[in-house]
């Protein structure tokens, strides 16, 4: 069977690679974490838990990551525990720390991932009380609310780090000390932000934090969840010992390796990346708002990451937009079924009337992004507002 070249169209494929603005949908593997992979896919096969040779050098690329990954984000190396992606470290550290609690409610935001906010809906469906804190128009989580939802029978308080559509960064550290004072434990889910911005997990004063590697530029189905060391939780997968009995199962070691590599690429390159990407966004922002009257920003203007554009534009729709734009790949955070569709839900959060939000589009730029990138994007953005601006 050979593929058709006739039915690309059926795949709305263009014949040149359009400039990627979805980095935080995914983003792509760096060559570097490649080749730090490719070993342990080529050559050291051995079972980690073995403790012959073939063993022994897996087992030290494992702990190799483990340092790499928790020299990130400021911790320990036996305070990381590997997971399959961000999800899974989510899942393992909610419902592990429900499964341990004699409290019975739990505090989070109406903005959170589905990775974090359907096993907030389980817990709920096994009859936990659930608190979901509202933000304001720039999408920060409202301080007076975590405030009043966190009691003494809160368990635990799971807010995001950054808002994935957005890039809106969220008050964590007022998180923690509202927590304190009940005792409660904290979880954030820094999957948008490890990477992109600082995220040191001593200073933040968290509890747990998750990592998904296919934010910066490792492969799928990779992550991490950083638990404070003392902190007990009821493990998820069970079977053999792996991953301090917190997470079963043999090693995805060659994944593990690319994590740890694209943790030391994002700690050594952290701030001149930051700068880089920051200026590039704001200079597409520019572009965009002297060409187009009304276009507005969604999220604050300040406290969000660095590589993330979120841009409403007046009177059309965004999905509209991007389909008359096939030379930009970015995503509107909204959702279509069958013909119709709805405004995204964190927009919707943030009291911006739906007609307004299913204009919005997000873009997200990334190591790739270029300033000639910018500026066929912003060309073409403009070019395809007006179009559909005179319909």
């Amino acid at each position: 069977m050979t593929f058709n070249e006739d039915k690309l169209s059926d795949y709305n494929l263009v014949t040149t690679d359009p400039i990627y603005l979805d980095n935080n949908a995914t983003t792509p593997v760096l060559p570097e974490v490649v080749d730090a992979m490719l070993p342990y896919l080529r050559e050291h096969f051995g079972n980690p838990s073995s403790t012959h040779v073939y063993g022994r050098r897996t087992r030290a690329a494992v702990e190799q990551a483990r340092g790499q990954v928790a020299s990130l984000l400021g911790c320990d190396p036996d305070e990381i525990i590997f997971t399959s992606g961000g999800t899974e470290a989510n899942n393992l550290a909610i419902r592990g720390i429900a499964a341990r609690s004699s409290r019975r409610s739990i505090v989070t935001s109406a903005i959170e991932h589905p990775g974090t906010a359907h096993p907030v809906d389980w817990l709920a469906q096994q009859g936990w009380e659930v608190h979901r804190v509202g933000v304001d128009a720039e999408g920060r989580a409202r301080v007076a609310e975590i405030e009043a939802a966190t009691t003494p029978s809160t368990a635990l308080v799971t807010i995001l780090h950054s808002n994935g559509e957005t890039g809106v960064l969220q008050p964590i550290e007022h998180v923690v000390r509202c927590a304190r004072l009940v005792n409660a434990f904290v979880h954030t889910d820094a999957a948008q932000s490890v990477g992109k911005v600082s995220v040191d997990v001593r200073k933040l004063g968290v509890d747990l934090l998750s990592v998904a590697g296919q934010k910066l530029y490792a492969p799928k189905g990779i992550g991490a969840l950083y638990v404070r060391r003392g902190l007990a939780l009821e493990p998820l997968i069970r079977g053999a010992g792996h991953e301090r009995g917190l997470r079963a199962g043999t090693e995805n070691v060659a994944a593990i390796v690319a994590l740890g590599s694209a943790c030391a690429i994002a700690q050594r390159d952290l701030d001149i990346e930051m700068a880089r990407v920051r200026a590039l966004r704001d200079g597409l922002w520019v572009r965009l708002a002297q060409a187009i009257p009304d276009v507005a920003l969604n999220g604050h203007p300040t406290e969000r990451l660095p590589n993330t554009l979120n841009v409403r534009f007046p009177r059309v729709s965004g999905a509209a937009l991007l389909a008359m734009t096939p030379d930009v790949a970015a995503s509107t955070g909204s959702a279509c079924h069958e013909g119709s569709e709805k405004a995204s839900s964190v927009l919707l959060a943030m009291h911006i009337p739906e007609r307004e939000a299913l204009g919005s589009v997000r873009l997200s730029l990334g190591r790739g992004t270029s300033a000639e990138g910018i500026d066929r994007a912003a060309t073409a953005l403009i070019r395809a507002w007006r179009e559909l601006s005179r319909t």
